[in-house]
């Protein structure tokens, strides 16, 4: 089973790299609670059950630092039961106002992680803004799973940090598919973006966002399977 996630997130490089010349400045929309993003708590009655069912998981699939893959820690599927994640979709459908989303399955791109759960350790990555894919999903949304995760692993919005101390936007906007394709590039400084807004972790809490905006986990926390930062990741269009 592979699994090809709906980003290409960004990598610092591994020594000081110059900023390419002529990047381009995205544009920019500040991401506005209820229109760009809704943060719903209390999301599964069941949650200490969903979290326990989790844990029990035997096929883990490692990322890295372990095996040479893009994404970090370690991922199973699926995270929530059928009748969990159409709680979840009622939920979604009507934040957005949205009559309709679905989990694309697009051709050739191996398991797509949608409905993913995910345990990333503070020492196995670092933030890494990045965009989801425009043609894969419109919406995503990320459910916390670990009780004990400091708030400040939660989610935060970033937006680009230009030379002379300017700032740049935060959208990937058509034709462009992802932050890859709309700067041309995947390698850039690691202070090419600066945090725009947080969001704070929280049991049992669903981020809701626009998937062409700009942003990472805020950080990592943890070192074993059950302390761990754990989160379900969903992907969805409308």
């Amino acid at each position: 089973m592979s699994f090809n996630p709906p980003q290409t997130p960004f990598r610092p490089p591994a020594r000081p790299a110059a900023r390419p010349a002529g990047l381009p400045v995205l544009p920019y929309r500040k991401p506005t609670k209820g229109r760009d993003y809704w943060v719903i708590d209390d999301v599964l009655p069941n949650i200490d059950e969903v979290r326990a069912r989790c844990l029990a998981k035997d096929d883990w699939v490692q990322g890295a630092p372990v095996n040479p893959e893009p994404w970090p820690g370690q991922r199973a599927m699926p995270a929530l039961e059928p009748g969990e994640l159409a709680r979840v979709e009622r939920l979604v459908r009507k934040a957005t106002g949205a009559p309709r989303i679905w989990a694309e399955n697009p051709d050739g791109a191996g398991t797509f992680n949608h409905n993913c759960v995910q345990a990333v350790g503070k020492d196995e990555c670092e933030p890494r803004p990045h965009t989801d894919s425009r043609s894969l999903c419109r919406y995503a949304a990320v459910l916390y799973l670990s009780p004990d995760t400091p708030k400040d692993c939660g989610t935060s919005f970033y937006r680009q940090n230009l030379p002379g101390g300017r700032l740049g936007g935060n959208q990937v906007l058509a034709p462009h598919n992802n932050l890859v394709d709309a700067l041309g590039t995947r390698f850039v400084p690691p202070d090419s973006f600066t945090e725009d807004i947080r969001v704070p972790h929280r049991y049992n809490r669903l981020l809701l966002y626009s998937a062409n905006l700009m942003h990472s986990a805020t950080g990592y926390w943890g070192t074993t399977l059950e302390d761990k930062r754990m989160t379900a990741v969903f992907f969805w269009m409308a």
